[in-house]
């Protein structure tokens, strides 16, 4: 998530000349291109994949090295990146040999040849997050500790809540659920100097939190872990600890749940294009007290049950001026 000063003064020059890189991940690419990024990398997959390592194209590359850097074409072609040759962010300088060079393992293109505006933005929510507020925590992040460019689906494609919420949980529980990850984050416990901060059990720490598993099958944790939405801006970066995390029930559960700005954002405005209101989208997929309800039905039910009392009373009205009117006929 770092970009240096000068690399800030650099991306703001390249974003005001249009560079076509910083447009990379959100201009199409065509067809032709895809077809012919996705052939040259199949040279990567004849090695990098399960096909590949059951058998090798070279009988002397030990490929047990490989098992950390095993991909499958499969998963990564849907992917947001799934469209690119893979040695545009792999540099082409240390894969001509094979095995590749050391160096070929960390080598790669930084997220901001592409990405520089969004970086831009996102950055200062990172630098408010606890992740960067602890010491010695901030230096071991980068975007690849909680995004995967092999697998990610930015939520306006994957579209489906259940599939957004498996997919950004993933990155937080890849750690917030393992010693082993979170070990290698960790600072220096308050308590015990020179040793590693222990993982809270996250069963433990939520166990306020009504049915928590089934929670964090349908929400996100920065549904709670993450600032207000404030002028429909969500600050999905700045992460809070504990003791700033949401804990409001109707924030959520109430007519007007943030979910609204945050996991169901672009399924609420195709909806409310279609349909011209947003509740479905809310009553499918979370429990909404009020959510049933829209402002449009109610006040035309208002004004039909108005409209049928006034109807009653002046029919009663009608009624008794008639039966007053035939009573005095009579007398005469």
């Amino acid at each position: 998530m770092r970009v240096s000063g000068y690399r800030y003064l650099i991306a703001l020059l390249l974003i005001g000349w249009g560079c076509p890189a910083l447009a990379a991940s959100d201009a199409p690419v065509d067809q032709t291109t895809i077809e012919m990024n996705r052939k040259a990398n199949e040279a990567c997959y004849a090695c990098h994949s399960a096909a590949g390592i059951a058998k090798p194209p070279k009988a002397d590359i030990d490929m047990s090295k490989l098992k950390d850097s095993r991909l499958e074409p499969t998963i990564y072609n849907p992917s947001d990146h799934g469209v690119m040759d893979c040695r545009e962010c792999h540099s082409k300088t240390h894969y001509t040999d094979y095995p590749h060079a050391e160096a070929g393992k960390s080598e790669t293109v930084g997220c901001t040849a592409c990405h520089a505006a969004k970086v831009l933005r996102l950055e200062p929510q990172f630098n408010a997050s606890v992740h960067a507020k602890v010491q010695g925590v901030k230096e071991k992040f980068t975007c690849f500790t909680c995004h995967n460019p092999h697998i990610n689906i930015v939520q306006k494609r994957l579209q489906d809540p259940a599939k957004i919420v498996a997919q950004d949980n993933h990155g937080c529980l890849e750690c917030h659920n393992s010693s082993e990850m979170f070990a290698k984050f960790a600072p220096e416990g308050e308590k015990t100097p020179g040793l590693k901060k222990l993982r809270p059990d996250i069963d433990t720490i939520h166990d306020w939190l009504p049915n928590a598993k089934a929670h964090w099958q349908s929400v996100r944790c920065i549904e709670c872990h993450t600032p207000e939405v404030a002028e429909n801006k969500m600050l999905s970066h700045e992460i809070l600890d504990k003791e700033k995390s949401e804990k409001k029930c109707l924030s959520c559960h109430s007519a007007n749940s943030t979910l609204k700005a945050r996991l169901y954002r672009h399924m609420v405005k195709d909806e409310q294009q279609k349909y011209g209101f947003t509740n479905s989208v809310l009553l499918s997929n979370s429990y909404i007290i009020g959510a049933t309800r829209h402002p449009l039905l109610d006040s035309i039910i208002i004004a039909l049950v108005i409209a049928t009392l006034l109807g009653v009373l002046l029919h009663g009205a009608i009624r008794i001026v008639m039966s007053l009117r035939r009573k005095k006929e009579e007398s005469q």
